[in-house]
């Protein structure tokens, strides 16, 4: 355990908040690893300032099982802190600090592990990814996997160590954010009549969306393992217009939909065009230009690990349960799992009730919950485990 808090105190000080520089952080963990012997790989980011890392311990031969976990954190600003987010600090059972649940307490974790394995023979590799910016929509592991796909060879079991509380994590939904810019005509307010406004082009477009939104509750696909079992439409932000007296051109809406992996992407976006088509044929009546155009401008797989469930049955061992869930937030896991590694995803901390939050913090009793997983995917590496 003493390690693992060390190790912890060490990567909450860096300020690794999306919008920032991860070297630091990398440099830390890539000398803590090439000092038990681990080989270790970078993967340069697009943008200065950001890098991956690919470590493995153990021969050089297929299997393995494969441990993953994103550096970048969101940020501070806005929220009230009552102690210093870069500071690690305890009092009683809790450990506080920025990412101490997301996901840094898995990351000091992956690390302690990566240290047992150093000091035992292993018949299977122990392989662990490092990412940047999952925080903005998982743009870091999306960015590194046509570098990191010869690396990470044929890994077993990949373990995504989100907070799950420890509960084993089979599925989530994927997840598109889109842009949706409408064109209209400025003109003076008082002759308003005369001209597509904008802003009246984002209104129906909004409420288009919300009849899809009722479709999917109504028609689509469910699963009652989610807390809100159906594919999900949500308008985050709109904005237009220049002045109250002028007719606004350009008005502009974010939005997203997070899909079960029963409701095909395509089909979603195929609802959305029609939406889109049916507005703009309405107020090209008015002015021919008129137009709404659509950027999906990120997007992340779902999860579904009942496709392969190897993973899922390791944990179950190791954790000696055979309970499993779906969380609501989006990580990293589909992406391995669309490589064909059997994925899950459990960590320690809970997402509810620690992410993203002032004051996060992660119990001690979840560290020592995954401290005892991962020793235990360990001994599974060694000759002892076989």
């Amino acid at each position: 355990m003493s390690l693992t808090l060390e190790t912890l105190e060490q990567l909450i000080s860096f300020d690794t908040v999306s919008a920032k520089s991860n070297l630091k952080i990398i440099d830390f963990i890539e000398g803590f690893l090439r000092g038990r012997g681990a080989r270790t790989s970078r993967i340069a980011g697009t943008a200065a300032g950001k890098c991956g890392l690919f470590a493995e311990i153990g021969p050089q031969i297929a299997g393995g099982v494969l441990l993953s976990a994103h550096t970048d954190v969101v940020p501070v600003e806005g929220q009230i802190w009552t102690r210093a987010p870069f500071i690690l600090s305890r009092e009683g059972d809790r450990l506080f600090g920025r990412g101490t649940t997301d996901m840094k307490g898995y990351i000091a974790c992956m690390l302690a592990a990566a240290d047992m394995a150093a000091r035992m023979r292993l018949t299977e590799p122990l392989k662990l990814v490092f990412s940047y910016d999952e925080e903005i929509g998982c743009v870091g592991i999306r960015e590194m996997l046509p570098k990191l796909i010869p690396y990470l060879g044929s890994p077993r079991a990949c373990i995504v160590g989100e907070p799950t509380e420890m509960k084993i994590a089979v599925g989530h939904k994927g997840k598109a954010a889109l842009r949706a810019v409408c064109h209209g005509q400025s003109g003076h307010s008082a002759l308003a009549p005369k001209f597509v406004n904008a802003l009246h082009l984002a209104v129906e477009t909004v409420t288009g969306l919300r009849n899809v939104q009722d479709w999917y509750q109504k028609n689509g696909a469910h699963d009652p393992a989610y807390d809100i079992p159906y594919t999900t439409l949500h308008i985050g932000k709109m904005s237009g217009g220049m002045a109250l007296n002028i007719v606004p051109d350009r008005a502009v809406i974010d939005f997203e939909y997070r899909h079960l992996a029963a409701d095909a992407p395509s089909e979603i976006m195929s609802r959305i065009t029609q939406v889109i088509y049916d507005i703009e044929a309405r107020y090209r009546e008015i002015w021919s230009l008129a137009r709404i155009e659509i950027d999906r401008y990120n997007t992340y797989p779902g999860l579904d690990g009942a496709q392969n469930p190897d993973a899922e049955q390791l944990a179950q061992r190791l954790l000696k349960t055979k309970q499993t869930t779906k969380v609501a937030f989006g990580t990293e896991a589909g992406f391995f799992d669309g490589l064909g590694i059997p994925t899950i995803v459990c960590g320690p901390g809970s997402m509810e009730g620690q992410g993203h939050k002032p004051d996060e913090y992660l119990e001690l009793s979840q560290i020592k919950a995954c401290e005892k997983m991962l020793a235990g995917v360990v001994e599974t590496l060694s000759m002892a485990g076989h």
